[in-house]
């Protein structure tokens, strides 16, 4: 489908589709008592791996990791959380990235207050929220029809119009909204989906050691022309077409790109992702049954050590 954009000619990508973002977590305790409890999101899935991932996906760590998937509802019509813990490092830096995930929740709001959980009102029936690791998330107090509760994932850029270009011209979204004198753009793929929001800020866009990933799917045979417009395009690949495995689970193939920020992003194949991201009903199982077994807690407080900072 193409869209006309200021006399331009823009092409819209169907079947592609927003996936999840990536956090890295220093606490899984808290992590998944925020997310759980205070958000009301489910574990959809948690897998264990022994060494560090091909495609960076926690980070540039070579060591033993987790990764827990959390939301409102199925990775096949929900945007989630992709939480990603790397066994001793207990703290990340932030940078001024991640501006924030913003969802409509009266049930959080609700349950934040219960919890005793610090609520700041930032606007009219919105509420910002801090994740352990100080990432925000802005609680919309009220419950819409649609099913599901994310809205949007904010995105710091120092240049809009350069960055709109990437996203829109070459990686295919539609701009829904723009607003130049705030310097924003809200982009997406489908009515339905998450949105991405990008805000201008002055300065560099600085990531830190915290810096997270956005996933995207299209369909698989879409992946190597992806990488050769990039190629084209001169812009940065981070990791070329690579397949992943996750024990028992199908394997994926990925590209992994940056914007001109040095935003990451991942596109997956759509057909292998919806069979690896079925919920497992044994996941908040796995999860609390990893957390139990992880030790390295009382290993560096025995020992009267620090955590790693990633």
């Amino acid at each position: 489908m193409t869209l006309r954009d200021g006399g331009v000619a823009v092409e819209v990508m169907s079947g592609r589709r927003a996936l999840h973002f990536v956090f890295k977590v220093g606490s899984r305790f808290q992590t998944a008592h925020f997310f759980r409890d205070v958000l009301g999101m489910k574990v959809l899935r948690h897998e264990e791996f022994e060494e560090g991932c091909k495609a960076a996906c926690n980070g540039p760590y070579d060591g033993k990791w987790s990764k827990t998937m959390v939301g409102f509802g199925p990775e096949d019509d929900h945007f989630v959380a992709e939480l990603t813990y790397n066994y001793g490092i207990g703290d990340y830096k932030l940078g001024n990235d991640f501006m924030g995930i913003t969802l409509a929740s009266s049930q959080a709001v609700s349950n934040a207050r219960k919890l005793e959980w610090p609520l700041s009102e930032v606007a009219e029936g919105v509420f910002e929220i801090e994740a352990p690791g100080g990432y925000k998330f802005y609680l919309q107090n009220q419950s819409l029809l649609q099913s599901d509760p994310v809205l949007k994932v904010t995105l710091a850029v120092s240049d809009l119009q350069k960055s709109l270009n990437y996203w829109s011209n070459l990686l295919g979204m539609k701009i829904y909204e723009q607003d130049k004198e705030k310097q924003r753009a809200l982009l997406g793929y489908a009515d339905n989906q998450c949105k991405l929001e990008l805000q201008g800020i002055k300065g560099t866009v600085d990531h830190a050691a915290a810096f997270g990933r956005i996933a995207f799917s299209c369909p698989h045979k879409e992946l190597p022309d992806l990488e050769d417009l990039m190629k084209r395009e001169k812009q940065t690949i981070l990791t070329p077409l690579v397949s992943l495995d996750t024990p028992g689970k199908a394997t994926v193939q990925v590209v992994i790109l940056a914007d001109p920020d040095g935003h990451e992003i991942c596109f997956v194949g759509d057909e292998a992702f919806r069979e690896l991201s079925k919920m497992d009903p044994e996941g908040s199982k796995l999860l609390d049954d990893a957390m139990a077994a992880d030790k390295s807690d009382e290993w560096f407080a025995e020992r009267n050590k620090p955590k790693a900072s990633g």
